[in-house]
């Protein structure tokens, strides 16, 4: 077995990463070859083949590099220097595995969701996960661009068709704030382009440009509000209740686990490599991290007050990803970290709560907490999974949610620990959100007729929830293979920027970042503890 896992990288060289991207296509097809009953079986296994294919990359890539690795490049369109160019860090796998993991489940959790449409539904599904897993392994700019569009027209439809009441409202809300701010991103990738001796949309050679602090700053500005909307932070969010609450299950799922993460995972691939002097200007990381904590605790306030239980879940993906940006802009090790694993747990815990709310929609058709009410004496199984994830959510400790909010919260504090402190508030108010309408349905009175024939987890609805559940556990008590895989990456992204700040641009010299020497990381390879054990990182 050994033998089997090492000859992984040979066997996948070449050809996972394509198959990754384009075998859902594949997939999409023989749905609408398919008849309307066999549409989601169809698409499920297509989905399911997915992720069993993107489990050999946890093997096949060396995270002790931190740079990309399965890379090819072929040519596109030559007149422009654009290439069909994939690659995969320790920063990009671990979204790849959530985007091939996330979409059979929720395939899987809509059987009983959907019943109209069937085979343009699961079409557009597959052709979502194309373009997710696109933006994640594209190394070229113009290529990611085109995958990161690609993204906004099956959830459109998604919303829109199948979506609640206001679903054309939501819908093309969604669509506009994420237009908006990609058509301003292309402008930005455009000037790159023409101003600079790019000749060429490749990744590399965006790292090359020669840009000026003023040049940089008006594109970090660009980038920022793209990716910003897709987050989304604070005051960008107000398109993502309605986008959640109309939207059917699966498509609340595919929008919390990962489209969110489009826009984080931008920050921490394009903003901080592309513009590393601007993002470490004292005003715009003061900017960055004062909107994280707005977020954090606006969010949170916002959703203690929700009577619908799919709003109030809404609201959090606002709080958690106000975390990832604090950690991000603390510009450390830990920090970096500890945003990537809270774009994993938010991912697994939160579509696991829509998850959880639509089963809730399909046996009462009401999303309303008043409505419920001691659902954990007649349903056992489903009070079981409900509580674990909305534990991980809120971050008790030995659970997915502990790890990342702990490491994004060392790591600003390290830098800014008014800010770290502050934030630290959200994990309290999260509490104070989470824990009461937990209470309200599960284990108040069983006082309303309706609820005393609420029917207990299916086997294929313990299918659904049962990876989701055991990952929240897993990166809780054993987080080590996570934080060894991403740390290299997170090195290369953080000595991009402490190269910024040697060359003079950004912070002054006595408020520099703190990243690990390279030629010690290099001598000693990536931490193998759960936390770094010296805060910071050594070499500071």
């Amino acid at each position: 077995m050994t033998e089997f896992f090492a000859s992984i990288p040979t066997l996948y060289e070449g050809w996972i990463l394509h198959a990754l991207v384009w075998l859902p296509i594949l997939g999409l097809i023989h749905v609408m070859t398919s008849s309307e009953a066999r549409a989601q079986h169809v698409a499920f296994w297509w989905s399911a083949s997915v992720f069993v294919l993107s489990l050999g990359l946890w093997w096949s890539f060396d995270p002790g590099s931190g740079g990309f690795t399965l890379q090819s490049s072929t040519p596109w369109i030559e007149s422009w220097g654009v290439s069909y160019a994939l690659g995969v860090d320790g920063i990009s796998v671990f979204m790849v595995m959530l985007t091939t993991l996330t979409t059979p489940i929720a395939i899987l959790g809509s059987f009983e969701y959907i019943k109209t449409r069937r085979r343009p539904f699961y079409a557009l599904m597959l052709l979502l996960q194309t373009g997710v897993v696109g933006v994640f392994l594209a190394t070229d700019v113009f290529l990611f661009y085109v995958f990161f569009e690609l993204t906004l027209i099956p959830m459109y439809f998604i919303v829109g068709i199948w979506g609640g009441e206001r679903r054309i409202y939501a819908a093309v809300k969604f669509f506009l704030y994420t237009a908006v701010g990609s058509l301003l991103m292309l402008v930005a990738i455009l000037y790159i382009y023409f101003s600079t001796a790019a000749g060429s949309f490749s990744y590399e050679a965006f790292l090359a440009a020669d840009l000026t602090m003023r040049e940089q700053l008006w594109l970090f500005a660009a980038f920022a509000l793209a990716f910003g909307i897709k987050v989304p932070i604070f005051p960008l969010h107000t398109w993502l209740p309605d986008a959640h609450v109309e939207a059917p299950t699966p498509g609340s799922v595919i929008l919390a686990s990962l489209l969110l993460k489009m826009g984080t995972y931008g920050f921490l691939r394009f903003l901080l490599p592309f513009f590393p002097g601007a993002s470490q200007h004292p005003t715009v990381v003061a900017v960055m991290l004062t909107l994280g904590v707005a977020g954090i605790i606006y969010a949170a306030w916002v959703a203690a007050v929700q009577p619908d239980a799919k709003k109030l879940v809404a609201y959090t993906s606002v709080a958690h990803m106000g975390f990832v940006m604090i950690g991000v802009f603390a510009l450390t090790v830990n920090g970096l970290q500890g945003g990537l694993v809270v774009m994993i747990s938010h991912g697994v815990s939160t579509g696991a709560l829509f998850l959880l709310l639509g089963m809730m929609y399909e046996r009462r058709h009401t999303r309303l907490i008043e409505d419920f009410g001691g659902i954990g004496r007649v349903a056992p199984f489903f009070a079981t999974a409900f509580v674990i994830t909305a534990l991980a959510s809120i971050g008790l400790p030995g659970t997915s949610g502990f790890i990342g909010e702990f490491l994004a919260l060392i790591g600003t504090f390290e830098t800014h620990a008014v800010t770290a402190v502050i934030a630290a508030t959200g994990v309290i108010f999260a509490a104070y959100y989470m824990l009461p309408m937990v209470q309200r349905i599960l284990f108040n009175r069983l006082d309303k007729p309706e609820n005393r024939s609420f029917a207990d987890l299916s086997r294929r609805e313990m299918v659904v929830l049962g990876p989701l559940v055991a990952l929240m556990i897993w990166i809780g008590v054993h987080p080590t293979p996570f934080l060894e895989r991403m740390e290299p990456s997170v090195h290369v992204v953080l000595e991009r920027v402490e190269e910024a700040r040697m060359a003079g641009q950004g912070t002054p010299p006595d408020e520099g970042l703190i990243v690990a020497d390279p030629a010690e990381l290099a001598e000693t390879g990536p931490s193998t503890a759960p936390y770094p054990a010296e805060v910071g990182g050594p070499g500071r």
